[in-house]
């Protein structure tokens, strides 16, 4: 998200880099988005923002409550405090004045709180996915958003990614989970942020990639600085496994006749330092997480679905 990476004030960097290794190693994913430029073996076809299969009849364009479900880019972790939930910084439900949400831009900063929920987990995978929806169901919402799937591709290592036929399984049991109570209910799909180029971007900043050796997604992030045959065959399975995963999304919700995709756009956002929270390197900030909303607005409110 757009470009000069920040760089954390000398005074706090000591203090915030303590604290961090204080509370261990954080594993809790969910990061932002966008296209990485050495993504260049990705075929065109299979590219994340590839258009969506067939449109998506009887969409409301102004849904009056929304409820979200995902993982910690949802909670707005480590957006105001280190290792922290800041859920009034989702870019989905939240009710910060600076980003905007998009429950906010939909129905105003009067009504947003009394008609939005929030029932991501930060640190959740797809298999976690049912159970939200079950939990979103229940308050009988116009529109669900979700954004997923950071956390199944960021693992200790590339062997223990979620497998892409148990991804599209928990899916599309969540959309049956759904719709056994919501059945009118619209869906706001968003694609898995771009990995490898929050990898190419933070790599960039020293204190972000000594954060990262505490843990955060090994499989793409371990070893930041090795360029080996290895290390880059890794960050391309991690590459392929996120393209993998968005087109599981783009095709289950285009068999669902009130599921929207975002069209690849959270993927394809070229996200810089700016949009990173200074606490990790690798969730959205208060700013990452504005232009996320500002991204769900743009196609919740369209006309047709992206393309």
């Amino acid at each position: 998200m757009p470009e000069r990476a920040i760089r954390p004030r000398s005074r706090t960097s000591a203090a915030m880099l303590t604290a961090v290794s204080l509370l261990g190693a954080v594993a809790l994913a969910g990061c932002t988005s966008g296209p990485d430029q050495t993504a260049k073996n990705t075929p065109a076809a299979s590219r994340a923002g590839a258009p969506s299969p067939s449109p998506t009849p009887d969409w409301n364009r102004r849904p009056a409550s929304v409820a979200a479900v995902g993982d910690s880019i949802t909670r707005g972790f480590d957006a105001c405090s280190v290792l922290a939930d800041c859920p009034e910084v989702s870019w989905a439900t939240g009710t910060d004045d600076g980003v905007r949400s998009l429950a906010v831009r939909l129905l105003g900063a009067s009504k947003a709180a009394a008609s939005s929920w929030n029932h991501a987990v930060s640190g959740a995978r797809i298999a976690q996915l049912p159970e939200q929806m079950a939990l979103a169901a229940k308050e009988k919402p116009e529109l669900v958003t979700v954004m997923i799937g950071a956390n199944d591709a960021c693992r200790d290592s590339v062997a223990v990614m979620t497998p892409v036929a148990d991804f599209r399984a928990s899916f599309e049991a969540s959309m049956r989970q759904l719709r056994a109570t919501a059945p009118k209910a619209q869906v706001y799909v968003s694609s898995v942020p771009d990995l490898k180029r929050l990898w190419s971007t933070g790599r960039t900043n020293e204190l972000g990639k000594q954060i990262w050796k505490l843990g955060i997604c090994k499989s793409m992030l371990g070893d930041a600085d090795s360029m080996d045959a290895a290390a880059v065959a890794r960050r391309d399975a991690v590459q392929d496994r996120v393209v993998a995963y968005n087109d599981v999304l783009r095709d289950v919700c285009a068999k669902d006749r009130r599921c929207r995709y975002d069209g690849g756009a959270v993927f394809d956002y070229r996200f810089t330092g700016e949009q990173l929270s200074q606490w990790d390197w690798f969730h959205p900030g208060r700013d990452g997480q504005a232009r996320l909303a500002e991204i769900a607005y743009r196609n919740v409110t369209a006309g047709e679905p992206p393309a």
